[in-house]
């Protein structure tokens, strides 16, 4: 695989999710505009969008109205939403959703999926119970697909009924579902249901063997042509050497998390620029054409012009 054909991603998280003061109005968007033009200047590919309706003391953002407001702001760069916790959702509603962003930018939305359940509290919030999520999960990107393809859906399920549900316009490009997840239920349905997997906290050989699982339980099916959008999710810290990049990352971490950096250490690349890259580089040879990073180094404006170093590092300075 060439190194020229991975892309990467960087995650500009809302202010309020690392305890930092919250912009919002005019101020929140003439910053994030002053940041999408410094990612589109430094060669970067995508903005990454998250998404929580209720995570740890009640933060979080929309993710679809958040892919929304960075599509209409900027037309260089494209946007990931990940994950996406369409299972607190109800499908035909989801679809909507993605179709209506779509029509803003065809073919630069990418959507990665996943269940939820680091803060439970959340999931029942939405009214789900966690353990029906992976069967939700399930339900749910099986209808979606079908909508966004432009069928007539009817459907009785164990959590969703459709009578001729059907959604118009369809996209004019296709969009990328892929399927996070650490589970062999999560890789299944990577395989059955996504266009790729998409991996957090993970080692390169995890990665590797995840992927190849992936692509097996596709072919189980049927599923030969698939052209595979695999992908990995790092949270990252820069700095002029390895410690100041961890009093970065960590701390803003344990908040978020409410867990011991040193659960999360090893699969969390800080350092340089040059750190990262040889962190990075092994998931290249595990098969992942996409990165997203979420980056601490001090500032958004650094976090970007790092993972852009990153970046051409890997692909040989390009």
């Amino acid at each position: 695989m060439s190194n020229d054909n991975v892309r990467f991603g960087v995650n500009l998280m809302p202010q309020t999710w690392v305890d930092q003061p919250v912009k919002s109005g005019a101020a929140l968007l003439t910053h994030r505009s002053r940041l999408f033009s410094r990612m589109a200047q430094a060669g970067i590919d995508h903005v990454m969008v998250g998404d929580h309706v209720m995570f740890h003391g009640g933060v979080g953002n929309d993710g679809l109205t958040d892919a929304a407001s960075v599509v209409t702001a900027t037309d260089e760069l494209d946007v990931y939403l990940a994950v996406y916790l369409m299972v607190l959702r109800h499908p035909l509603l989801v679809a909507r959703q993605i179709l209506t962003v779509a029509q803003f930018a065809p073919g630069r939305l990418s959507l990665g999926l996943g269940i939820g359940g680091d803060d439970r509290r959340e999931v029942i919030a939405c009214g789900v119970d966690p353990k029906t999520r992976g069967r939700r999960m399930d339900e749910s990107l099986s209808i979606v697909r079908r909508l966004l393809a432009g069928e007539t859906v009817s459907y009785e399920g164990e959590f969703f009924s459709l009578d001729e549900a059907r959604l118009q316009p369809t996209p004019e490009q296709p969009i990328p579902l892929v399927v996070g997840g650490r589970s062999n239920a999560a890789l299944r349905r990577a395989g059955r249901l996504g266009d790729g997997w998409l991996g957090i906290w993970t080692s390169a050989a995890r990665c590797a063997e995840a992927i190849d699982a992936v692509e097996e339980h596709a072919a189980d099916v049927g599923r030969t042509d698939v052209d595979w959008k695999h992908g990995m999710t790092f949270w990252c810290g820069f700095g002029s050497d390895r410690a100041e990049a961890r009093s970065r990352v960590a701390p803003a971490m344990e908040g978020l998390y409410r867990t011991p950096f040193d659960k999360f250490e090893s699969y969390v690349p800080y350092g340089t620029p040059e750190d990262v890259a040889e962190f990075v580089a092994p998931f290249i040879e595990a098969g992942c054409t996409t990165f997203n990073f979420i980056p601490f180094a001090g500032s958004d404006e650094a976090g970007i012009d790092a993972v852009a170093d990153t970046r051409k590092l890997l692909q040989g300075g390009s």
